[in-house]
């Protein structure tokens, strides 16, 4: 096979950045991305975003030159995306931050509460019994992260962890100052709505868990092959038939217990926040299947059946 020459130009000056003058046709961008990295060390491949066109859309890692609407003499355009963190660490820092902080307001460290109140905990069983199921669902989450999940990206922009966490630390902050306050008072309902709720949040809590498992299970390791979800033998997967993303579906079912739970506004306010995102995310997802596989289930709605 001959040889290729591989121009990278800065996609907003159009200066040169680099001439590869020998690069094999079964190269891969990541394996061209490597190459920029050694003639340019500030630009790791995790940063680099190399296009065909100045405004054009990124090419994957896996995408090989030979495959490219290129000839012999190929030309990408550079976009820096800035500092990279991964995944991993962003996911980790959202939920132990929430579970230190919600700890914090359950035991009531000083500089909280008034100074009487210090170290003393709630009378009344639904406040820890909302502290067990928060930690229980974050713990959950960090578990979740070390050996569940698998990341299609390996990183994101390092801005979002600042944003991502203002978010959940925040509201941890703010339903655990409701909850663990002195002159919290229990469900108007009693016991009988507390434990209604708790059903609703264990029971979205091992849908959850399930559906992370079956995403895992539907990509090897270090493959980027997309698949159809489908369900499985397990019963919390059958959801799968008719929601596309149904670990979204879980996620509002868990918060709406714990709402429920509590019958606190800040939590409330935080489920509704989180089903607006979550509901984006699940569009933009739906749509992504649709697009890649003709087979797609038409049936599936992107997050609650039949209605969005």
């Amino acid at each position: 096979m001959r040889q290729c020459e591989v121009e990278i130009l800065d996609a907003k000056t159009k200066e040169k950045l680099l001439l590869l003058d020998k690069v094999e046709p079964i190269a891969t961008i990541l394996d061209i991305k490597s190459m920029f990295h050694k003639s340019n060390q500030r630009w790791y491949p995790a940063r680099q975003s190399l296009c065909l066109d100045p405004k054009g859309k990124p090419l994957k890692d896996e995408d090989v030159l030979q495959m490219l609407p290129v000839g012999t003499t190929a030309t990408f355009y550079f976009r820096d995306l800035g500092a990279q963190i991964s995944w991993g660490t962003v996911f980790l820092s959202e939920c132990i931050g929430p579970l230190v902080i919600y700890l914090m307001f359950y035991f009531r460290v000083p500089f909280i509460y008034a100074p009487k109140y210090d170290f003393k905990t709630s009378k009344h069983w639904v406040v820890h019994l909302a502290c067990l199921c928060h930690s229980f669902h974050y713990v959950k989450r960090i578990l979740e992260t070390l050996f569940v999940h698998r990341f299609s990206h390996g990183t994101m922009p390092l801005r979002n962890i600042f944003k991502n966490c203002s978010y959940y630390w925040f509201f941890a902050a703010w339903m655990a100052y409701y909850i663990n306050h002195p002159l919290y008072t229990p469900p108007y309902y009693g016991e009988q709505q507390v434990k209604t709720a708790l059903g609703i949040f264990l029971f979205c809590q091992l849908g959850s868990f399930s559906i992370h498992v079956t995403l895992r299970n539907l990509k090897p390791p270090g493959s980027k092959i997309k698949k159809i979800p489908y369900p499985t033998k397990n019963p919390f997967t059958w959801i799968f038939a008719l929601v596309s993303c149904p670990n979204y579906t879980y996620e509002v079912g868990t918060w709406m217990g714990f709402t429920v739970m509590t019958q606190c506004v800040p939590v409330a306010f935080f489920t509704v926040i989180g089903f607006i995102q979550m509901t984006v995310w699940a569009k933009g997802k739906h749509r992504s299947y649709l697009k890649e596989f003709k087979e797609y289930p038409t049936l599936r709605s992107p997050i609650l059946p039949f209605i969005l």
